[in-house]
């Protein structure tokens, strides 16, 4: 058994003495793909309960929270339009504090019959249509004498001023960009926005009050998880959308004329460009990083913990100009600052006044390309990293749980992967085909030469969304014959067969799963239940302080929900993609149905046997 108590020469001993130094295990959960019999169209603040209810009976007692925060009409949770306000689509409507709801009551079950909870995507347009109501309800709801009201809109002005008037000036103009804000509302002349507080104050008000609302009932389920010994995790986007009103308010803390992603890598082979601005790194230190510190101090407010989301821009970020064609992703990036040198101290700043900022425990999404200094400030400050099971390899064999690091947060996917079944079926075992189309551009192959290269190394058949799975039997000579290249020439190519080919034969030793018919049906792609437990007993049993699994991978070992998942994809996001798939999946059980699955005892049985509590 692993011993924690090394946590007491780091940073953040406080934390962890009021944690406790031993093995957890939690839920990670989109409140997007849950619903229960009592929200409207998407799920809402109080389902919050039922998850809560869920850890309790299956010994989980760490719920992991996707960004709650508000995303406007974009809906991508980590492009928000605000670092601090809540989203009005998670308001449970029949929860509203200080206000008569008899007059809504029509209303309210027309809405509901209108986004009822039998679809499998998320409709959005569920969002616009709360507001409308939630509108109608706040014109009659007299505020002069709520103190509760006004008290968070004094305590929290700090934002919340900002954000009410940048969200009435959205509406106004149609859902325009700040940048395209008449000159005096772009440029925040004070008399222009004074004039429009006058004129507009009632629809301003209308979106603190929203926010209050937010606040109450996420501060109520705050209390409920407290009682039950349940900890809630919160996700802390590192970056917030150019159309922001934290941009919009503070632009001299963002660079407008850079785009922030990330570099080209095998799983992604043109980088990423996420749109969001990069920092201005000396504007953030010369205000001792206020904007970070308000971020935590309000968040402190509704969780324990928190992800550190894109753990790795605390060093440096990939940058994209502007001026970039959009069909070259992040091919033609830089990181900033370009000195290696500095990002160590570079990060270390910002992680000192983010630890000095709250009392909630941090951990951090340490994924992407890793800069050699984060594993060691992250060790110093006793702060979690990621695991990803399929991700963890040493010179391309599959880490055993046991050398997993221990502070880390174990899991089998995340919500920018395939899940476990889909990587299995899909992508284990193949390589990224554009990526290899272009490595193979590149050592002068034509087009047409490059089909038949493909042909001769790959199982066309069972290869699924661009991926290539290679052949049976393909060796390195055979790569080389096929490219008609030296092996000089094809350095990175031979390195993506070497940590791609013969993955799945592997991935079932780790398991120890030897029996010889159930191999041959699962190299196929397909899977069962003895593969979905044997994978979670193993990463359970990591030496990883934290093992947090996604909501879908714990259900998996319900047969009835594995068979869904096999038929349906229940993937959250594609990093990079613009779709409506992004962030709209649905569960197929309501949190309901999932309170009384029968697998529950065994989800309870399988973490008390790992020593997780």
């Amino acid at each position: 058994m692993v011993d924690y108590s090394f946590l007491k020469n780091t940073m953040t001993v406080a934390r962890w003495e009021k944690f406790g130094m031993k093995r957890r295990s939690g839920v990670a959960v989109p409140l997007f793909s849950v619903r229960s019999r009592k929200s409207i169209g998407i799920g809402e603040i109080p389902d919050i309960k039922l998850i809560v209810q869920w850890c309790e009976q299956t010994g989980n007692s760490i719920i992991q929270l996707l960004p709650l925060n508000d995303t406007g009409f974009d809906f991508a949770p980590y492009n928000s339009v605000s670092s601090f306000a809540l989203d009005p689509m998670y308001l449970s409507i029949q929860s509203l504090k200080d206000v008569n709801l008899n007059p809504f009551k029509k209303d309210i079950r027309e809405l509901r019959s209108k986004y009822d909870g039998h679809r499998d995507k998320v409709d959005y347009a569920v969002k616009q249509a709360k507001i409308d109501l939630l509108w109608k309800i706040f014109k009659r709801t007299y505020l002069k004498g709520n103190n509760k009201y006004l008290n968070f809109a004094v305590e929290n002005e700090y934002w919340l001023k900002d954000y009410s008037l940048f969200r009435a000036l959205k509406h106004k103009y149609g859902g325009l960009s700040w940048e395209e804000f008449p000159d005096g509302y772009r440029d925040r002349n004070p008399e222009a926005l004074e004039e429009f507080r006058n004129e507009n104050e009632l629809k301003i008000e209308f979106h603190s009050w929203m926010q209050w609302q937010l606040f109450e009932q996420l501060k109520k389920v705050k209390r409920y998880a407290e009682e039950k010994k349940i900890f809630l995790m919160g996700d802390i986007p590192f970056l917030v959308s150019r159309d922001s009103a934290d941009v919009w308010a503070d632009r001299k803390y963002f660079n407008l004329v850079k785009s922030s992603g990330a570099p080209p890598d095998v799983y992604f082979a043109n980088g990423q460009r996420w749109g969001m601005p990069p920092y201005e790194r000396a504007e953030l230190e010369n205000s001792d990083y206020a904007y970070f510190r308000n971020k935590l101090r309000y968040a402190s407010i509704f969780y324990d913990m928190y992800r550190i989301d894109h753990f790795v821009g605390f060093f440096r970020v990939w940058t994209i100009d502007m001026s970039e064609p959009d069909e070259t992703g992040g091919l033609n990036g830089k990181f900033d600052p370009p000195d290696e040198s500095i990002w160590e101290v570079s990060g270390k700043k910002l992680l000192d006044a983010m630890l000095d900022g709250s009392g909630m425990l941090p951990c951090a999404e340490d994924l992407g390309t890793v800069p050699a200094c984060s594993g060691k400030v992250l060790w110093e400050y006793g702060v979690p990293g990621m695991e990803v099971q399929r991700w963890r390899k040493i010179d391309n064999e599959f880490v055993r749980n046991y050398d997993y690091r221990w502070l880390s947060m174990s899991t089998v996917s995340t919500h920018d992967s395939s899940s476990m079944v889909e990587w299995w079926h899909s992508e284990a075992g193949t390589v990224d085909g554009i990526l290899f189309k272009r490595l193979c551009s590149k050592k002068g192959i034509s087009a047409e030469n490059i089909e038949s290269v493909i042909g001769r190394l790959f199982d066309s058949e069972h290869s699924y969304y661009n991926r290539l799975l290679w052949k049976n039997g393909i060796s390195v000579e055979d790569i080389l014959s096929a490219l008609g290249k030296n092996a000089d020439e094809c350095g990175d190519i031979l390195l993506l067969y070497r940590e791609s080919f013969g993955e799945k034969e592997k991935f079932l030793s780790l398991l120890g799963i030897e029996d010889e018919p159930e191999r041959e049906l699962l190299l196929k792609g397909k899977s069962n239940l003895n593969f979905i437990r044997r994978n979670l007993e193993f990463i359970s049993n990591s030496a990883s302080i934290f093992n947090i699994l996604l909501l879908q991978e714990w259900l998996c070992l319900d047969e009835n929900f594995l068979r869904k998942i096999e038929e349906k994809s229940y993937r959250i996001n594609f990093p990079g993609v613009v779709n409506d798939a992004n962030w709209t999946v649905v569960l197929p059980y309501n949190l309901e149905k999932i309170l009384n699955l029968d697998v529950n005892g065994e989800i309870s049985g399988l973490v008390l046997k790992s020593g997780r509590v």
